[in-house]
């Protein structure tokens, strides 16, 4: 009976996600996505390279009250002068126009496991799928904004066999001599990107600016699967160290904080792109806001730099543009490992992760470290999950005499339920005994679910035979069959309920779960099949001990 209390519970705050997010669909988003609709049917006969914005909206705002220059609008057509970069782990685009990454695919990320030599496309500027980049100097007089064209040294880079590093550096100048060299630097086997603005004066005046650099993408189709995951801004520094604002928050107001330390971030499913300024005695400016009701944008606007003639200034920051994966993340910036959403059961969900991380590099098999893991857990609870059956076990053996009761009093329920709770006095029988256990159990289990939806390195997964990707759906519902059979035999264990309503409701309960779980990742299937046969073993051999079977 309890694992059945587990999967009622389970299944009702699955439910109440799902009903949320209908009602976000529903009621929170049609006009954006009516909007959407629009600009893209407009878009969809236009070159996916023509996207164009209005620059004055999608460029961060000065923090001082000089006024802003007027702005050339004949460049606001992106161009289609691209430098190709490939290393061992991504194969990017950056335009001449404003020297960003408009196109990053991860090649160690496959689309599907079926087509190994797709890789996913993180970073794009197609209509419907534009994210994108962006990042130049702010300033009152001419500095080179992301709409500004800078020359290249070589339209082709690749990171050869036996480097460690590549360097791409991109060259923008005025005719009274102001020079800028923004360099992008790649290492092996590395998302990071290094990115830095050297700054030579030679214009005879003092030279002022601030450095800015930020993301800006499209709101992402609405996912018609059973798993959310969060899609949007991510903010930390000191003092709020993990703040989601997402495209509706944006839409209702422009956010915006100052500190000297911190990042700001786009994060999907699997996948971060995060802005990394240097930490500083000045502040540093995060911002994100909502263009158009369409596009969006999180950056960072760092210190101002004034450089005084014949003299020359830096201004750095990193990126990291790749998959949600613990051991990178940890060592590249504080708190942004938190960027792997567990929700607000991280507490839990970071250590169960440890402990699975661990068990595969023992097994090398994610399924495998999801078996043991759970058995683990099992364990850990046993003492508890013990007190439940037994009482399980002592209602099953109070069953003839409740159908005793249930005989003598006929439909008058009054009666019936205070001859049961005197029954159940009598022998000292605790009804609820059961639900302790489990309200201690589900945080546990419920941790244990984020780990595996948002682990990245479970997507893709080989297990055994035909399971070869655990965060997809088992292609035969062999797994959901399995669960069904699972929680169908462990009702044979429980006390029958003496309401005919709701034993039909009980019994109705593994076919319903089935067509549920048919369509969860197979790996959480996986997790809750080990658990339900652990049970079923556990309540068998007490249940047994007790003589009540």
């Amino acid at each position: 009976m309890d694992n059945l209390r587990t999967f009622a519970i389970f299944g009702l705050l699955i439910v109440s996600l799902l009903l949320w997010e209908a009602w976000q669909k529903d009621y929170v988003r049609p006009q954006q996505a009516i909007q959407q609709a629009a600009v893209a049917t407009v878009e969809s006969d236009l070159p996916a390279a023509t996207v164009i914005v209005d620059q004055q909206d999608d460029l961060p705002s000065m923090p001082s009250t000089g006024s802003l220059p007027e702005l050339d609008q004949s460049l606001a057509v992106i161009s289609a002068d691209k430098i190709h970069i490939k290393t061992d782990v991504m194969d990017l685009y950056i335009d001449t126009q404003g020297g960003d990454i408009r196109d990053l695919a991860l090649l160690k990320y496959p689309v599907e496991s079926s087509t190994p030599d797709v890789p996913v496309q993180f970073l794009a500027e197609t209509a419907t799928n534009f994210f994108v980049t962006q990042s130049g100097l702010r300033s009152n007089s001419s500095a080179p904004t992301h709409y500004d064209h800078y020359i290249a040294e070589q339209t082709q880079y690749e990171l050869a066999y036996g480097e460690e590093s590549l360097v791409v550096p991109l060259h923008w100048q005025t005719d009274d001599g102001l020079r800028v060299t923004k360099t992008y630097r790649f290492k092996r086997d590395s998302y990071v990107v290094e990115v830095d603005y050297q700054v030579e004066n030679g214009s005879g005046e003092t030279f002022s600016a601030y450095p800015y650099a930020q993301f800006n993408r499209v709101r992402p189709e609405e996912d018609s699967g059973f798993i959310y995951t969060y899609t949007g801004a991510v903010f930390s520094s000191e003092g709020h160290e993990y703040e989601k604002v997402d495209f509706d928050d944006l839409e209702d107001a422009a956010f915006n904080r100052s500190a000297t330390d911190g990042w700001t971030a786009m994060i999907q499913h699997y996948f971060v792109a995060a802005l990394i300024p240097e930490a500083s005695e000045q502040e540093i400016g995060f911002y994100g806001k909502s263009i158009n009701d369409r596009n969006y944008t999180a950056g960072i606007r760092m210190p101002a730099i004034s450089v005084n003639s014949g003299d020359v200034q830096q201004a750095k920051y990193r990126m990291y543009l790749g998959p949600k994966e613990h051991q990178r993340l940890e060592v590249i910036k504080e708190n942004l490992d938190l960027t792997v959403d567990f929700g607000v059961l991280t507490i839990i969900s970071q250590p169960l992760f440890t402990v699975m991380e661990w068990i595969h590099k023992l097994t090398n098999n994610w399924g495998w470290s999801i078996v043991f893991l759970t058995v683990l857990i099992k364990l850990a609870f046993y003492r508890l999950s013990a007190a439940s059956y037994r009482s399980m076990a002592t209602m099953r053996k109070l069953t003839p005499k409740l159908a005793s009761l249930k005989e003598r009093h006929g439909d008058d329920k009054q009666k019936f339920n205070q001859a049961m709770m005197d029954l159940y006095r009598t022998e000292k029988i605790n009804p609820l005994g059961g639900c302790l256990p489990i309200l201690v159990q589900m945080p546990v289990f419920l941790a244990f679910y984020w780990v595996l939806v948002e682990s990245i390195e479970l997507r893709q997964a080989d297990f055994i035979w035909w399971l070869n990707d655990l965060t997809a759906m088992d292609p035969y519902f062999i797994l959901p069959v399995i669960f069904g059979l699972s929680m169908w035999f462990q009702q044979r264990l429980n006390p029958a309920p003496q309401d005919p309503a709701q034993a039909m409701v009980m019994k109705a309960f593994p076919i319903v779960f089935t067509v549920f779980f048919a369509f969860f990742p197979s790996g959480l299937v996986l997790y809750w099949v080990v658990n339900n046969l652990l049970s079923i073993a556990q309540q068998w051999h007490i249940t047994r001990k007790l003589g009540a079977l």
